[in-house]
């Protein structure tokens, strides 16, 4: 049997591998939760995964990056994993070299490759979801960056913050008013909360359509406009629970121009073509194609 590309997407709530063949087919996919807290055990759940989808080159994106002085992870919300080197463990479970990326950048490889972005030279992948991440894909190739960190978008400050944006909310980097305290699915139900003092679902809060959601998007425009200004790439796909928001994608073009540098905006606002697998596909596509 001809050995394929394997990805896994090590995330905060689950693990998902999948197994893809040489045309790109999904011939095997399997989800189990994450042991939250316990380095171990993820460990072993994904090498678990990894056996059961077969031979074959492996590919894991995970929450945060692989640090370039020591080999150990750094910037993860998933904070069990900081500190730790799954690379170097993931490899003597399994007995097979690894390649381990950034979450975010697979998700913008993914979408690169066969996605959403698939015929643009410069995409820009946004992960909105429990985290607030970011990746950039040139010519169907990651950018990590010298220091592992190019495309972290959700831990740049907000833009021009305004009244309404105070009092800067504290993030778990050990900063304050980072992007993702805003634009992840928690930030959105902390702001409404301080708004109305009603706690609510992210889900229930879209559901109602007022004045929270259009901060939101508000917010999100002023960050993507930031993003067009320095990297100027030809789409922007978003991924992650937020970006089902369908009104996202008319609403955010419509307000991000009055922050971009230019007087249009030819940059497309995309969602993600691959839905939540999209980010284990882009794992698996690690392996020179």
């Amino acid at each position: 049997m001809t050995p394929h590309r394997i990805g896994v997407d090590l995330g905060g709530t689950k693990i998902e591998a999948i197994a893809l063949d040489e045309n790109g087919n999904t011939i095997f996919r399997k989800r189990t939760s994450t042991p939250r807290g316990d380095y171990a055990a993820t460990i072993e759940a994904v090498a678990r995964l990894v056996r059961e989808a077969g031979d074959g080159s492996v590919g894991i994106g995970i929450p945060g990056a692989l640090s370039h002085v020591s080999g150990l992870v750094k910037n993860a919300n998933s904070t069990w994993l900081i500190g730790r080197p799954p690379k170097q463990d993931l490899e003597d479970a399994i007995a097979r070299e690894v390649r381990l990326e950034n979450d975010a950048n697979c998700f913008a490889l993914s979408e690169a490759v066969d996605g959403a972005g698939a015929d643009a030279e410069v995409v820009f992948g946004v992960i909105l979801g429990t985290g607030v991440g970011g990746g950039i894909a040139l010519h169907g190739k990651i950018i990590s960056g010298v220091n592992a960190i190019a495309g972290e978008w959700g831990h740049n400050p907000l833009p021009l913050p305004t009244a309404a944006d105070l009092p800067l909310p504290p993030c778990y980097c050990g900063r304050s008013g980072c992007i993702e305290t805003y634009l992840s699915g928690a930030g959105l139900a902390r702001d409404h909360e301080q708004r109305t003092g009603k706690r609510l679902s992210a889900e229930a809060i879209v559901a109602l359509g007022d004045e929270s959601l259009a901060r939101y998007e508000e917010r999100l425009a002023r960050a993507l406009a930031g993003v067009i200004n320095i990297l100027d790439p030809e789409v922007i796909v978003l991924g992650g629970g937020m970006s089902n928001i369908e009104r996202l994608y008319t609403e955010v073009p419509r307000l991000w121009g009055r922050y971009v540098f230019s007087d249009r905006v030819a940059t497309r606002l995309a969602r993600h073509a691959h839905g939540d697998s999209s980010g284990v596909r882009g794992a698996a596509w690690l392996w020179d194609r």
